[in-house]
């Protein structure tokens, strides 16, 4: 009897631009993964129902329907992956994607490599990912241990010497997962006597904290930064 073969996962391109449409079909290609492209907001709907995709990689500048548009279309009928690609950087339009179910950005100009790491590690949290060089799944409580009562935490077996703060900043972005806080989200969480801090402040002990985790395991990077809006724990 013959194996039975696997077959890689398809990502929707919708993208306008040939040469970059066609240049992240190859490197999605070379990194195992099948593509199918659409140039016009208008067929996104029912290509992505023909198609069905494992990710849909959404471009926000789209001629017929804009990307924030097929983005709510797509949502509709469907709880597909999506990562928005964008030039735009104003903030509303980052949040009005994160309010209609976008699971990350991306914003131009990019690497294709970044770009296929991102649909790599948003499909492995999908559980979708067949491409043969993927890493097996790990389960985040079994490599991130908290202990609230001993105000502790250990990073894939090693201890994190963290700060009050710092305990809380990891605590809040592992209590949910691939959730983007905004910076006042967080200081709301992290000081809890309302002192006056700037939104800044966020971002030193974002800085703390990741020098600490790559410490412990200097492959994976935890936690990501939302340009404009804040930032999540990226599993």
């Amino acid at each position: 009897m013959s194996p039975v073969e696997t077959v890689a996962p398809l990502v929707l391109i919708v993208e306008d631009e040939p040469k970059l449409a066609a240049l992240l079909a190859d490197y999605l290609k070379a990194a195992g993964y099948r593509s199918d492209i659409c140039a016009d907001g208008r067929e996104v709907a029912a290509r992505a129902r023909q198609l069905d995709p494992a990710l849909v990689l959404l471009d926000l500048m789209l001629p017929g329907k804009d990307g924030l548009e097929v983005c709510r279309e797509l949502r509709s009928f469907s709880d597909v992956p999506i990562v928005m690609v964008t030039a735009r950087v104003e903030e509303i339009d980052r949040l009005l994607g994160l309010e209609l179910g976008a699971d990350d950005y991306i914003c131009k100009p990019f690497s294709p490599r970044e770009v296929v790491a991102r649909v790599r590690a948003i499909l492995r949290r999908s559980r979708l990912d067949a491409s043969p060089d993927t890493k097996a799944i790990d389960d985040l409580a079994t490599v991130l241990r908290i202990d609230e009562a001993r105000y502790t935490a250990e990073f894939r077996g090693q201890s994190l010497q963290l700060t009050p703060v710092e305990f809380r900043l990891l605590k809040t972005l592992a209590d949910a997962p691939g959730r983007v806080f905004s910076r006042d989200q967080l200081l709301d969480k992290l000081y809890t006597d309302h002192r006056i801090v700037t939104d800044r402040t966020v971002d030193s002990h974002i800085k703390n904290l990741r020098r600490k985790l790559d410490a412990a395991s200097p492959e994976q990077e935890l936690i990501r930064s939302i340009y404009g809006v804040g930032y999540k724990l990226d599993w």
